[in-house]
C-alpha cells in the first residue's frame, strides 16, 4: 500500500501564501482530481507533492518517509510526474523520449536492455504513438507531445502518478482515453493525483476530489459527495448544477457569479 501525506504544507512567494496550511492523506486505489480557479495553487501543490519544490512550511511523506529523506533514484521509481505544458528541447526520436521514463531502472552505461523493449512498445501503443515512434519529438503537435510525456510517465510503472493538467491540448478522443487510463491505473491499485480544469471529466472519472481556494483546502472527499453546486459557487463563483453521476455525470454552468 502506498500512502502520500501532506502535513500543513505552506509555500510563500512575494510575501503571499500560494499554498496555505494544506493537509491530507491519500492512499493507493484513488484517482484524486485537484480543482480550483486559476492561481489557486494547484501546480505549486503538485510540485511539492512530487518532491520537485521545497515547501516553506510543513512536510510531505510517502509511506511514512519524508520526501527529502528518500534517495532520488528510489523516489523516481516510485512516483512519476507529468508537467503542465511539456516541451521537447532536443530532436530525439519519440521512442527515446518515452524510454527516458525508464532512467531510474537503467544501468549507468549502455542502451536500453532488450527485456525492456516490449514495455516501450506497449507504452507507445497505449498512448497511440506507434506511428510516431521514430519521429523527432520536436516535430510533434502539442497534443502528440502531451501523449508522449504521458507514456514516459507511465512506462516505469510508478506506484504514484502526479499529473498537472494531463488533458490540456488533447482532442476529445485522446482526452477521454487519457482519463480512462488514469482511472484504470487507480483501479489497479495505483495512486493518481491530477489537476483538472474540466469538471465534467473530474465528475465522471475521479474517485476523490480536492478543491483549492486561494491556496487553502476548501474541500476533499469522494467526488460524488464533494462536487456540489455550493462548492462550485464558493470556489469558482459560478452557478452550476451536477447532472447524473458516475460515467454519465456532467457539470452544467448556468451563470457567472457577481464577481466573475
Amino acid at each position: 500500500m502506498s500512502r502520500l501525506s501532506a502535513a500543513r504544507i505552506t509555500v510563500r512567494r512575494g510575501g503571499r501564501a500560494i499554498v496555505d496550511d494544506v493537509s491530507f492523506d491519500l492512499e493507493d486505489g484513488a484517482f484524486v482530481a485537484l480543482v480550483g480557479a486559476n492561481g489557486a495553487g494547484k501546480s505549486t501543490l503538485l510540485s511539492v507533492l512530487a518532491g520537485l519544490m521545497a515547501a516553506d512550511g510543513g512536510a510531505v511523506s510517502l509511506d511514512g518517509q519524508a520526501l527529502e529523506g528518500l534517495d532520488r533514484r528510489d523516489l523516481a521509481r516510485r512516483r512519476a510526474y507529468l508537467p503542465q505544458n511539456p516541451r521537447a528541447e532536443w530532436p530525439i526520436a519519440v521512442e527515446r523520449l518515452v524510454a527516458l521514463g525508464l532512467t531510474p531502472y537503467l544501468p549507468a552505461f549502455g542502451g536500453l536492455p532488450g527485456g525492456l523493449e516490449p514495455r516501450l512498445t506497449q507504452a507507445l501503443e497505449a498512448c497511440d504513438l506507434l506511428d510516431h515512434r521514430l519521429q523527432p519529438a520536436t516535430t510533434l503537435s502539442g497534443g502528440e507531445l502531451a501523449r508522449a510525456m504521458l507514456a514516459r510517465a507511465l512506462i516505469g510503472d510508478p506506484q504514484v502518478l502526479i499529473a498537472d493538467e494531463p488533458t490540456a491540448g488533447l482532442d476529445p478522443k485522446h482526452a477521454l482515453d487519457t482519463m480512462r487510463r488514469l482511472k484504470a491505473l487507480a483501479g489497479q491499485g495505483k495512486l493518481v493525483v491530477a489537476a483538472l480544469h474540466d469538471l465534467t471529466l473530474a465528475a465522471r472519472y475521479s474517485t476523490h476530489l480536492m478543491a483549492l481556494e486561494n491556496g487553502r483546502l476548501a474541500a476533499f472527499g469522494p467526488t460524488a459527495g464533494v462536487l456540489t453546486p455550493a462548492l462550485l459557487k464558493q470556489v469558482f463563483d459560478v452557478e452550476a448544477r451536477i447532472v447524473g453521476e458516475g460515467p454519465s455525470a456532467s457539470v452544467d454552468y448556468l451563470a457567472a457569479g457577481a464577481g466573475a
